[in-house]
């Protein structure tokens, strides 16, 4: 099922009702986190939470528990369910947490205001709230001054945010180079010596802070950041030992690419390593498309600049390039070959060929096939191995247009089993 598309409107008033709701309930609300963020840079929201002095189970109870999910109510979080037009909020109710024993989750939490609730939090530029029927921004962290000022800073001491959930250290990278920030020095300091804890995070959250990271704006820069801080080695399991000189062509490959993805991303980073590339995407617990896409990718970038294609394509038999070009995944493909041309490895004259190739139709790029096996042993070809080895080579055939019909495919049939 494809995901739902939110419009950004009905979002935004749905996140203003919900605050509503709850203050007409003699409750205090505020928006909290990204959304402010978000809306401070000027960015449209991709989804809104709302920050509460109310408990979970007067949320519930407010607005109906068939209209909610109590998705993290042991953490004081409840969504809010809205129409698929405006998405669904989460509203977490105001806390502080216990210690953290296993680098993700608190032993327990307390409910309380506001200010404690911004103080655990992981990056100041995150920790800020929002009214938003005054307009109001609300900072205890100094969160205004860092995004007016452009950094990431951990809010606190910045090893403690680290050692409550190793992955703060991937999202300081990532908002680093989406947004364009550098990353505060003590915070660096504190990724790069707690680096190899990255370690001890669930494959699954790994996947899905790459597939982030690695699909949006700054993506090369996020590569060139989890270089020099470390943590490309504990991320990828130590499986990746490249010269810096092959970082800094990956992440310009990265930068160039139209439409990334984390399979795009591993293709670079594997580059004509396809087991690599699959022990990797199985050590991130991938799905199945996305690991076959990877190698898939690999493999057809090393068949069309192997040394049997170092002509020009248009040199190269048609019936040799359509495994590649006709191909379902032909788009994502050709994406790879021009971004590994901006450090040229392909050259503008193959790149522009691909580019037409891959835009024909479906029924132009793989017609259907003028015989099938069937029709070969009605001929008398016996069934068998032969049956398939013929019809791979009237496929060739066909594909180079050298037979383009069905008669002249059975005449062809025929006169090599009389060959026989």
């Amino acid at each position: 099922m494809p995901p739902r598309r939110i419009d950004p409107i009905a979002a935004r008033a749905f996140a203003v009702e919900v605050v509503e709701k709850l203050r007409q309930a003699g409750y205090e609300a505020v928006w909290a986190g990204g959304c402010v963020r978000d809306q401070l840079l000027d960015r449209v929201p991709l989804d809104y939470d709302v920050a509460t002095a109310a408990r979970p189970d007067d949320i519930r109870n407010l607005f109906g528990r068939r209209n909610t999910i109590a998705v993290g109510a042991a953490f004081g979080v409840i969504t809010v369910i809205g129409s698929k037009h405006s998405g669904n909020v989460e509203v977490a109710t105001y806390r502080s947490d216990a210690e953290y024993i296993d680098g993700r989750h608190p032993v327990g939490v307390t409910f309380c205001g506001a200010q404690e609730d911004a103080l655990r939090r992981d990056f100041t530029i995150n920790g800020l709230f929002f009214d938003p029927t005054t307009e109001n921004v609300i900072d205890y962290v100094g969160g205004q001054h860092d995004l007016n000022e452009g950094v990431v800073r951990a809010i606190g001491n910045p090893a403690m945010r680290f050692n409550e959930d190793h992955l703060r250290m991937l999202r300081a990278v990532r908002f680093s180079a989406n947004f364009g920030f550098p990353i505060e020095c003590d915070t660096e300091k504190a990724i790069v010596l707690l680096a190899e804890k990255v370690e001890s995070v669930s494959p699954e959250r790994l996947a899905a802070e790459l597939r982030l990271m690695f699909s949006r704006h700054g993506r090369g820069e996020a590569l060139r950041l989890l270089v020099g801080t470390n943590l490309i080695g504990p991320l990828f399991d130590h499986r990746l030992k490249e010269a810096e000189s092959f970082w800094c062509s990956a992440s310009d490959v990265l930068d160039a690419m139209r439409e990334p993805n984390i399979s795009l991303a591993i293709a670079v980073l594997c580059y004509e390593k396809p087991r690599l590339a699959a022990d990797i995407c199985n050590h991130l617990r991938l799905s199945n498309h996305e690991r076959k896409l990877t190698v898939w990718l690999i493999e057809a970038i090393m068949g069309l600049e192997s040394d049997s294609l170092s002509a020009q394509y248009t040199d190269i038999p048609w019936s040799v390039l359509q495994p590649w070009l006709a191909h379902e995944w032909r788009f994502y493909l050709f994406d790879l070959m021009q971004s590994l041309a901006a450090i040229n490895l392909f050259s503008t004259e193959k790149v522009d060929w691909v580019s037409e190739q891959v835009h024909r139709t479906d029924a132009d790029l793989n017609p259907p096939q003028l015989l099938c096996g069937n029709d070969l042993m009605q001929l008398g070809v016996p069934s068998g191995p032969v049956v398939g080895k013929l019809l791979k080579q009237l496929r060739d055939l066909q594909l180079d247009e050298k037979i383009i019909s069905k008669e002249a495919a059975i005449q062809w049939v025929e006169q090599h089993c009389d060959s026989d």
